[in-house]
């Protein structure tokens, strides 16, 4: 018999959810093979089976928040499996349902009388995950008094954890309210639970607003030059690049890596009294996923070539579509470029991510009538480009002199190499 266990996660992640269970009670597992799917605050993390066998018990349901080091199922020896009834009275005393079924569709065991309470006051069944009944007896929370957001009943940890921050005591169950409906059933809503990388977006976005001076500051840039010579450039790139292609990116982090060594403060970050100037140059790039936004970093651009940027850059993006971000890859950037022009943003002021001091937000090119001199107007691709900053650390001076200089570089590309 073998203990499936949350593994060590990173050191600042001590618990994840269950998110995809790839194997039910009674399937057969081979050593190694992934079994489940667990979901962090940074990223997806799949656990596999130490040993071969057959899974003959499942102790955390998907959604359940499970910490590290806690057993989660248990893998036996050979291919028989547990019966129904041999697998029901493993479970009585936490009442929960037979793990061949989901949630939502178990069948609760026979009502006892154990000391954890089995019914509420109508004598019908209270059904539980271990993980809510162990959060439940932890608080003195009373399992008869919660409203699960389940539709089917089963109470999770999440409605334990909202009982406990509810701003008054719950009522008794037969003058607890029913669920908030829509008044109007003519305006049809779905409600849905965020999960926990969306919550953790959000979190994270909220305290950086809360904890920061921050204010973006703004400018324009004339894009000609750079995509004249990328055109040019483009196929003989890929040719002797093995089909890299020659992106926007890499002058941009090939010009933000120049201006922050020219402006140090950008390039910091304040911990407790002290403030630290970082001395290296790893580069977070924003990636949309259908998860919500991730920021794999790329490492010492300042030493990269043109061609090494644009191909970690596609690594760590198809890294992300498929959900293979690992988090060494997430971790440690000291500053982030993030580009909403992918999606036709015209003007944004992006937040800080983390505790970095700034953050260089890209746009559309668009075509407009620009001012060439006192005489004359022509039409330029131009972009807006945004700096939202921390002021604690960054004065406006620093900060404008920082966006201006990425504005000079991509207009004279050809300087970049002089400053790479």
């Amino acid at each position: 018999m073998a203990e499936i266990r949350v593994p060590e996660l990173a050191e600042s992640i001590t618990e994840g959810t269950i998110s995809t269970w790839f194997k039910q009670v009674g399937d057969t597992v081979e050593k190694g093979e992934n079994i489940v799917e667990l979901e962090t605050d940074k990223v997806n993390v799949e656990v596999i089976s130490e040993e071969a066998g057959v899974i003959t018990e499942i102790k955390a349901q998907e959604g359940d928040t499970v910490e590290v080091g806690s057993v989660i199922a248990i893998v036996g020896e050979g291919g028989a499996t547990q019966s129904p009834s041999q697998t029901e009275t493993q479970n009585q005393t936490e009442s929960i349902p037979v793990p061949e079924n989901k949630a939502g569709d178990a069948t609760p065991a026979p009502a006892q009388s154990s000391e954890t309470g089995e019914s509420n006051e109508k004598g019908s069944r209270i059904i539980a995950t271990p993980s809510a009944r162990k959060y439940a007896r932890e608080h003195g929370i009373d399992l008869a008094t919660i409203n699960p957001l389940d539709p089917k009943g089963l109470i999770r940890s999440h409605d334990v954890k909202n009982a406990i921050n509810a701003p008054t005591q719950p009522v008794a169950p037969a003058q607890t309210p029913a669920p908030a409906k829509p008044e109007n059933p003519s305006k049809p809503v779905i409600r849905e639970k965020m999960s926990r990388r969306r919550k953790t977006i959000a979190n994270k976005l909220l305290e950086v607003s809360q904890n920061t001076a921050m204010l973006t500051t703004f400018n324009e840039i004339d894009m000609t030059n750079v995509m004249d010579l990328r055109k040019r450039k483009k196929d003989a790139f890929q040719e002797n690049h093995d089909g890299t292609r020659l992106g926007f990116m890499s002058f941009f982090t090939k010009a933000v890596v120049a201006a922050l060594k020219k402006y140090p403060a950008v390039n910091a970050e304040i911990d407790g009294d002290d403030l630290i100037l970082k001395q290296f140059y790893d580069i977070g790039v924003a990636v949309s996923t259908d998860e919500g936004l991730v920021v794999p970093v790329v490492r010492d651009c300042d030493k990269k070539n043109f061609a090494e940027i644009e191909g970690s850059i596609y690594d760590l993006a198809v890294k992300a579509r498929d959900k293979k971000l690992g988090l060494d890859d997430m971790m440690g950037g000291s500053f982030t470029i993030t580009n909403g022009g992918v999606f036709g943003s015209l003007m944004s002021t992006p937040i800080i991510n983390g505790t970095q001091a700034a953050i260089l937000g890209m746009h559309s090119i668009v075509t407009r009538p620009v001012a060439i001199d006192k005489e004359r107007m022509e039409n330029r691709p131009m972009m807006y480009v945004a700096l939202s900053y921390d002021h604690r650390i960054i004065d406006g001076k620093e900060a404008v002199g920082f966006l201006k200089t990425v504005k000079e570089l991509i207009e004279s590309p050809e300087d970049l190499l002089l400053e790479s």
